[in-house]
């Protein structure tokens, strides 16, 4: 970002903080729903700088955190196998499934790769035509145009040895879950602004009207997310279930029209199962019938498994909002980057990996300015 330091200029937070504390007349519990914020929030302490009267908990904004168990070993198995070349971005190699994970299966001869884009797995296809290439297609509504474009790309370049795991995840239902729990204790959120980029919010405004709750788009930077507390703080006083846009800068009501058409020509709406939270209505993407010949799992017939979640990681209570990394028993002592228990801890926007990575070791350490 060419402008990036005065994002980050701590004369302009602690102004934010202190309108903050004049504004909140009461206790608000706000959620932030992207892992890369949960990072950033951490990182530079922005949590720390609030008044006592306002709590940020991290939601299910990590989508590498949320893929099922069921798909990650489907992912295994297919990623062994001898005629296929298993493509995914480097964040999904160490997370664990039930017995291993893919840099285990890469380090016993499995032909796993990092790639930096879907597109990449065309041209790797074009060159291995003797074998299948498999991306695996993780991601919130951010990364779904680049993984629709390259379906549609091998569709049209008729690319047959190529196939994708699909485990795409939706923002607005995952709010709409998360407030319907009787653990909820959520009064208003900060959505995601890469989503909103391509999605727009209009579909976030039923939402805040029917649950009564403020949701504000929010960027990345320090000062993007103190703004987005202030504002949300501020719809909270007031009483007024609206969404507002911080993110403006990058974020349009409408969001990307050619993204969202691409999104709709390849996929179709779902349900989806979530790491840690259970089947939630209508959250995902599937492929369209007419791109059916993509599916991975159908293509090497995993499409019936049943995988049992460990109970010594609380990941899925984490993901609610409902506990915060540090209260878990096994943070930090048989949870650790190394030896992960659950996505969380090991994913670059898992809000474990974050309080483990930042020393956020206790919950005693979340200090109030």
């Amino acid at each position: 970002m060419k402008y990036q330091d005065e994002y980050r200029d701590p004369v302009a937070a602690r102004r934010l903080a202190a309108a903050i504390a004049r504004q909140a007349t009461r206790r608000w519990t706000i959620m932030e729903v992207c892992g890369g914020q949960t990072h950033t929030i951490i990182k530079y302490g922005v949590d720390q700088l609030l008044p006592p009267e306002v709590e940020l908990v991290h939601g299910p904004g990590c989508p590498v955190c949320v893929t099922p168990l069921e798909l990650i070993d489907a992912s295994l198995e297919i990623a062994t196998r001898d005629d296929v070349i298993f493509c995914s971005f480097g964040d999904m190699l160490r997370v664990p499934g039930s017995r291993s994970d893919l840099l285990k299966v890469k380090a016993a001869g499995g032909d796993v790769r990092i790639v930096y884009s879907p597109l990449d797995c065309l041209e790797i296809a074009e060159a291995e035509p003797d074998r299948t290439v498999v991306f695996f297609a993780v991601g919130f509504e951010t990364t779904a145009p680049a993984n629709a474009m390259a379906i549609w790309q091998a569709r049209r370049r008729r690319i047959e040895n190529f196939a994708v795991v699909v485990s795409h995840v939706l923002v607005p239902p995952a709010i709409s879950a998360i407030l319907s729990s009787p653990q909820n204790r959520v009064q208003g959120f900060l959505a995601a602004g890469h989503v909103c980029m391509v999605t727009g919010y209009d579909e976030y405004e039923p939402l805040a009207a029917r649950h009564h709750i403020p949701i504000v788009v929010t960027g990345f930077e320090p000062l993007d997310l103190l703004e987005g507390v202030y504002r949300c703080v501020c719809l909270l006083e007031a009483g007024r279930h609206a969404v507002d846009n911080q993110y403006a800068r990058v974020v349009k009501r409408e969001g990307n029209a050619s993204a969202r058409q691409l999104i709709g020509e390849v996929f179709e709406i779902t349900d989806r199962k979530w790491r840690g939270v259970g089947v939630i209505p209508r959250s995902g993407y599937r492929l369209r019938p007419a791109y059916q010949q993509f599916d991975a799992l159908s293509r090497f017939s995993l499409t019936e498994l049943n995988v049992v979640e460990s109970n010594n990681c609380i990941s899925g209570l984490i993901l609610q909002g409902v506990k915060k990394p540090a209260e878990c028993p096994a943070f930090g002592t048989t949870c650790t980057p190394q030896h992960p228990l659950g996505a969380t801890m090991v994913s670059s926007e898992g809000a474990c990996a974050a309080y483990y990575h930042y020393g956020r070791r206790t919950s005693s350490e979340t200090i109030h300015a």
